[in-house]
């Protein structure tokens, strides 16, 4: 009997944690600061923004690329551009924070900015599978305006 072969996607992955949370206080949620230390080992308590920590994180369990980075536009470095029109379930969406001017996709460090995984797109709303959304990992709506960009993860060192 040959073994089975199981394929996971970023999305598939990222569900698994759908609900986890912060935990307020002094105490922190051990699988968001596992994921805040990858890539960044000062971080001591999940009250640091973490979502492309979480990104990052499930990239990393499935031996994807990752930005390494705990800033949200420097996931555009990483992967393969993809129109939105044309993302499924796992690709990386890097958005916009906030109101007012805001940095363009050629700013990946240092600028405001949200990531997560694409999850759907419907009307004027993309939805995006992401951690720290409400101090949790949620699905939640974002204006399809504030996309920065989408890439495609590839296997860690393919290039």
């Amino acid at each position: 009997m040959s073994p089975t072969l199981v394929t996971l996607s970023p999305y598939d992955l990222a569900r698994k944690f759908l609900g986890v949370r912060e935990t307020a206080g002094a105490a922190s949620t051990p699988a968001v600061l596992a994921m805040l230390q990858l890539d960044a080992k000062w971080v001591t308590d999940d009250e640091t923004p973490w979502c492309s920590a979480f990104a990052n994180g499930i990239a990393w369990l499935l031996g994807l690329e990752r930005s390494r980075s705990l800033a949200a536009p420097a996931s555009l470095t990483v992967g393969t551009p993809v129109p939105l029109e044309a993302a499924v379930r796992g690709d990386v969406v890097v958005l916009s924070r906030g109101a007012g001017k805001q940095p363009g996709p050629e700013v990946t460090s240092g600028a405001p900015g949200h990531v997560g995984f694409f999850d759907r797109l419907e009307g004027d709303r993309v939805f995006v599978l992401g951690g720290n959304q409400g101090n949790a990992v949620t699905i939640a709506p974002f204006p399809v305006a504030r996309v920065l960009g989408v890439r495609r993860l590839r296997p860690e060192g393919q290039r």
